[in-house]
């Protein structure tokens, strides 16, 4: 048993902790589980009870209503009906439902006497006023013929019942002829309920609107006390609220409750019990399974104790083999130390020395590129003079062939002046016609007297317009030869710049020529200064690839002296935790021996 208990507390706590947490865990989900299947049970349960108890007490109220119907159908179809024949079918509707105290009719006539007479089925037969009796039965008689019921007291036993009523009419004459009726003894729907209760600790009775009972196993409680002021749950709900039809299932305080309305009748069936009557057994197997838990829990936690006395016993060897390795590691890491420092020092003369060659050659290589650059710089400028003299030999052709369009625009605008003078000319030969005839109207208008005097001003007018329009002939004629001139003098001139044209296009050749061949001459400067360029860099590049690695050498050797240091102080410290360790676990041994 020492061996099974090596543990020091914390050891021993921080090993159990996690078991204690899986079992308060499994504990509480579990009982968190049972709960809710719990309550479902009771909520379904409670349902189920509380129609099997509708159903049963609809069945209770509706068999004798149904007999009180043919009864009643009886007696409206029996136009001989005697006393005896009643006295038989009533005597027999008793003895057929005992459930119910008694089955009568209440004849206003009597048979034929002033008074009423009731016949009942359990021999109390009554002689009554008339008047008293329409009196007593003035609700079923308002009813009109419809089934009325209502709470009430047995006339012999004085027991409460539900009275079933109903007006009986005779079928030929409509006449009313009394009330027929039957009472349900209230004890007997009780012992029904009773017997569908699954437990003797849960209660199920009938309330009326208010929640008076009419149904309960104590008769004194029946028509006299009211349910919500004998059962917890009229601590949170009124009659209106509980009793307002709405199906409910309520679990509280370790108890159940049930409500559930009877038809459409004002009545309900109250039902409540200990929830422990569903939650004995589930609660059983609760309390087993956490016995289960517990008992696995605690047999992980003696494994786990045993386990680790095992890892403690390694872990003392473990500790002594560790402090002689640390002893050599310290030893090697310092000579490692030493030797890694001497490297260092020759990496670093390495270093300068490559740090001067590269700054020479990074020199050589800004000359260069300087002269590369004015090269290039050059070879812009006259590929960009050859661009500007093209783009000038361009416009002088397109000027060349836009003056060339312009005078045979003007040499074609000469035959049209042309066209223009033999219109002019037939313009005036109509004209020369309209004044002749002008003139012959006018001398046959003179001779036509006072007849051919508005003719005559109208030929006048026409001769008018004929010497307007010769005189606006010769105006453009006058016009056109100016134009005619100003064309010529304008083709002159054209054709003079267009000679002068030409000559600066070839000139402009001849300067892009030159300009081409000193444009080839910069560039190859430029691709052979870019070349050296070129040649320069790579050998800048190589020397300071080559500095890097040695750079990165030096690093390493550097990292490489830090992490020997390193290693020489972890080898020390792992040395002194292996010692303080080795003490650790001999002091433990001899407190296990104490």
């Amino acid at each position: 048993m020492k061996k099974l208990f090596q543990l020091t507390f914390k050891q021993f706590l921080s090993s159990v902790t996690p078991y204690l947490i899986i079992a308060m865990y499994v504990s509480v989900s579990f009982a968190y589980l049972v709960n809710a299947l719990i309550d479902k049970q009771v909520h379904n349960d409670t349902v189920a009870l509380a129609k099997s108890a509708e159903y049963e007490i609809r069945l209770k109220f509706e068999t004798p209503s149904i007999a009180l119907n043919s009864f009643v159908g009886a007696l409206e179809k029996d136009s001989g009906r005697d006393y005896d024949s009643v006295k038989a079918l009533v005597t027999s509707l008793g003895e057929q439902y005992p459930q119910c105290s008694a089955f009568y009719l209440a004849a206003l006539d009597g048979f034929g006497s002033k008074d009423g007479t009731v016949v009942m089925s359990n021999g109390a037969d009554t002689v009554s006023d008339k008047q008293k009796l329409e009196q007593f039965f003035a609700a079923p008689i308002a009813a009109k013929g419809n089934l009325y019921s209502s709470e009430s007291q047995d006339t012999v036993t004085g027991k409460p019942v539900i009275a079933f009523t109903r007006a009986v009419y005779d079928q030929g004459s409509h006449r009313l002829i009394g009330v027929a009726g039957c009472y349900l003894m209230l004890d007997k729907l009780g012992e029904s309920l009773q017997g569908l209760s699954g437990s003797d600790q849960e209660s199920m009775n009938i309330v009326d609107a208010n929640g008076v009972f009419l149904t309960h196993s104590d008769s004194s409680y029946v028509k006299t006390k009211n349910y919500f002021d004998v059962s917890p749950i009229g601590k949170k709900f009124k009659a209106s609220q509980y009793l307002d039809g709405t199906e409910r299932v309520l679990n509280e305080g370790g108890r159940y409750y049930g409500v559930r309305r009877i038809g459409v009748s004002p009545w309900s069936v109250v039902i409540e019990g200990p929830t422990s009557t569903f939650s004995g057994r589930s609660y059983s197997w609760m309390i087993l399974i956490n016995v289960v838990t517990l008992i696995l829990i605690m047999l992980s936690i003696a494994y786990t104790t045993w386990y680790m006395g095992k890892v403690r016993a390694k872990e003392r060897k473990v500790s002594e083999r560790l402090v002689a390795e640390t002893q050599n590691l310290a030893v090697s890491s310092k000579e490692t130390a030493a030797t890694a420092q001497d490297q260092s020092a020759a990496v670093k003369e390495i270093v300068a020395t490559m740090e001067d060659n590269t700054a020479l050659s990074e020199d050589i290589s800004q000359k260069i590129k300087d002269v590369s650059g004015v090269a290039n710089k050059t070879s812009g400028d006259v590929a960009e003079g050859v661009s500007f003299l093209e783009a000038n030999v361009r416009q002088l052709h397109e000027i060349a062939e836009t003056n060339q369009n312009t005078i045979d625009g003007i040499k074609a605008l000469g035959d049209k002046i042309n066209n223009i003078w033999d219109i002019v000319t037939l313009i005036n030969s109509v004209a020369d016609q309209a004044k002749i005839i002008a003139f012959n109207a006018e001398l046959e208008a003179s001779s036509a007297g006072e007849a051919g005097k508005n003719f005559h001003i109208v030929a006048t007018e026409i001769r008018r317009l004929a010497d307007g329009i010769i005189d606006g002939t010769k105006e453009i004629k006058e016009k056109i030869n100016e134009i005619q001139q100003s064309s010529d003098n304008l083709v002159l001139a054209s054709e003079s710049g267009t000679d002068k044209i030409k000559s600066g296009v070839e000139g402009a050749k001849n300067l892009e020529a030159r300009f081409a061949s000193i444009r080839n001459a910069s560039e190859v400067t430029a691709t052979s200064a870019g070349d050296i360029t070129t040649i320069i860099q790579q050998q800048a590049m190589a020397s300071e690839q080559i500095l890097v690695t040695l750079r990165q050498i030096a690093s390493g050797v550097e990292n490489f002296t830090g992490a020997t240091e390193h290693i020489s102080k972890a080898s020390q410290t792992l040395k002194e935790i292996a010692s303080e360790l080795s003490e650790r676990q001999a002091a433990d041994g001899g407190e296990e021996e104490g």
